[in-house]
């Protein structure tokens, strides 16, 4: 297969299983989605955060104005780096602004034929805007004193990237992050659902769009590739201060490679980080197989807000 093909297949593949992910939705989940109504707050839609198109951001603000702090939930939404948009994540957000929180719906800058946005580009983008959206929240009365940010897919892999990568530098301390199904890690033996660990000429081509950079055949086979992917890759920044993480895999994934995600828990767990890590062993990129589990999941993700970021009178 042609690699600029290859490519192409990847990227319709990530973005129609956010589709399979989405589309199914079980009976218990419906706790978790909530519709917005001006009862649950106050919503400010497209915010700018920069000058770019896409460079925009939602705010849920709670019905309750009177805490001298909040905690700032930032959901990133799902579309295999190509695709999606912050008001899919609606009901969400909602929810989580239900709960006490102020919450964050983020686009970025989506990967087209005629541009080159990279997920080291929408990386930098989601860094560029929180301290914005911070910003605003504490203009319209809402000073934010922790966070925690997550998402959904290709927006659990910028979540991760931006938690683990540049949370030390969080206007506000990041004290919690989680997620489903984000890719944590670029390493060609985890990437063999594309065939990628067969060839050193398709991984450069893939990985080399993914990370914004030029790679090099040879610099696969040599292994330098791996300092060109690692602003992208977030499992390779997990420290010991690295935030709590609860996250949820499907063993089946044939969008993005299960086997980045041991990477990941592997990180978590020679750090010391508390984190919570659901494998759904029936399920592929939609979770959609497991109920069960992806509930547990789900409460986790709960009791974890409950305990990092409380919501405090």
């Amino acid at each position: 297969m042609p690699v600029g093909v290859g490519i192409l297949v990847f990227l319709l593949a990530f973005a129609g299983g956010v589709l399979s992910k989405f589309a199914i939705t079980p009976s218990w989940a419906r706790a978790y989605s909530v519709p917005w109504s001006d009862e649950l707050g106050t919503l400010k839609t497209d915010l700018s955060y920069g000058e770019g198109e896409a460079n925009k951001f939602d705010l849920y603000l709670p019905a309750d104005g009177t805490r001298e702090h909040y905690g700032l939930v930032v959901y990133l939404h799902a579309g295999g780096f190509t695709s999606g948009d912050k008001s899919g994540d609606r009901e969400m957000l909602s929810w989580l602004c239900s709960k006490g929180y102020v919450a964050a719906g983020i686009n970025y800058t989506l990967r087209t034929e005629t541009n080159a946005a990279s997920v080291l580009s929408q990386s930098n983008e989601i860094k560029e805007a929180v301290p914005k959206v911070i910003e605003a929240a504490a203009e319209l009365g809402y000073p934010i004193d922790r966070m925690a940010v997550a998402g959904g897919s290709a927006g659990h892999a910028l979540a991760m990237i931006y938690a683990y990568r540049d949370g030390g530098e969080a206007p506000a301390p990041v004290v919690l992050t989680f997620g489903a199904v984000g890719p944590a890690s670029f390493c060609q033996e985890d990437w063999g659902i594309f065939g990628l660990d067969q060839s050193e000429e398709a991984c450069a081509g893939l990985f080399g769009v993914m990370a914004g950079v030029e790679i090099t055949p040879e610099e696969v086979a040599d292994g330098s590739y791996r300092e060109k992917v690692k602003p992208i890759s977030a499992a390779d920044w997990v420290t010991a201060q690295s935030a709590p993480t609860v996250v949820a895999y499907g063993t089946h994934d044939r969008v993005q490679p299960y086997l980045a995600s041991l990477r990941l828990k592997t990180a978590l767990e020679e750090n010391g980080v508390d984190f919570r890590y659901f494998e759904l062993p029936h399920s592929g990129h939609g979770l959609q197989n497991d109920n069960a589990l992806y509930a547990q999941y789900m409460e986790q993700v709960e009791a974890y807000l409950d305990r990092y970021l409380p919501v405090t009178e």
